[in-house]
């Protein structure tokens, strides 16, 4: 696993939501080796450990990584502080990407939340051959829908009170609609309840699936073992990867759920 340490430039800055930003960062060597699926541990200033934050963009002939995150603490809330111009302490590009298969006609990207982001540089990839099923739990939420759709995917909206997009409730009923037609590939990231209920849907139909977790990490690179997850190799025999440096991406039927 190739990474740097790097202090980047920051070249724009938006607010999405309430208490959630997208900033992009002027880093050429990282965006020039960055995958789809990584991540970059930020050391906001003042604190003692980095943060994790998915890759929700790269561009790598502009020399230009972008992160999406939600303020979720005092760390992440020094974070969002940050300006145009300022510069975030960054160790990256960490962790194993999804896996890009050239070959697919269609695949599917699920993201809830927070989890839609790392969904960005997959419909990137494959335009219009990808739909995005997003899930939220109401309108003030929403975010990235337009982002989606200026990259070629079909886009769908769920939110769990009904107050914006095509769906009331959550995404594994039109997702489930998708894989009874037939899906090359489902990537997905979000909280655990939808990963769980994403994978046994696609396993129950056969469907290659690979999912994001999320956990909390000190070192980012594997040398603390403090985000260990239980997973079963092929024999079916129970095993503890680390989400820092197997995942944060691994495919579903390695999870144990």
């Amino acid at each position: 696993m190739k990474y740097t340490q790097s202090s980047c430039r920051i070249v724009e800055k938006r607010a999405l939501a309430q208490d959630v930003f997208s900033f992009t960062l002027s880093c050429p060597e990282i965006a020039a080796i960055a995958q789809p699926g990584q991540f970059v541990h930020i050391l906001p200033k003042g604190f003692g450990l980095r943060r994790p934050i998915s890759i929700a963009g790269i561009d790598a002939e502009n020399g230009t990584l972008r992160l999406v995150f939600a303020v979720r603490g005092k760390g992440t809330d020094a974070l969002a502080g940050l300006n145009t111009g300022d510069f975030m302490d960054i160790i990256a590009p960490l962790g194993h990407g999804f896996t890009l298969k050239e070959d697919a006609e269609h695949v599917v990207l699920v993201g809830g939340g927070i989890g839609v982001p790392p969904m960005l540089p997959l419909a990137k990839y494959y335009g219009e051959r990808a739909t995005a099923i997003s899930g939220f739990r109401s309108f003030p939420q929403v975010i990235l829908q337009e982002d989606l759709e200026a990259l070629g995917a079909q886009t769908i909206c769920c939110t769990e009170d009904g107050t914006a997009g095509a769906v009331k409730g959550f995404v594994t009923a039109p997702l489930e609609q998708l894989l009874s037609e037939g899906v090359d590939a489902v990537y997905a990231c979000g909280p655990m309840p939808m990963l769980k209920a994403v994978a046994a849907l696609c396993m129950r139909t056969g469907t290659y699936c690979e999912v994001s977790l999320e956990e909390r990490m000190a070192c980012g690179v594997g040398a603390c073992l403090g985000c260990a997850c239980r997973t079963k190799d092929e024999n079916g025999e129970e095993r503890f990867l680390h989400v820092c440096k197997n995942g944060p991406v691994f495919k579903a039927e390695e999870v144990q759920w």
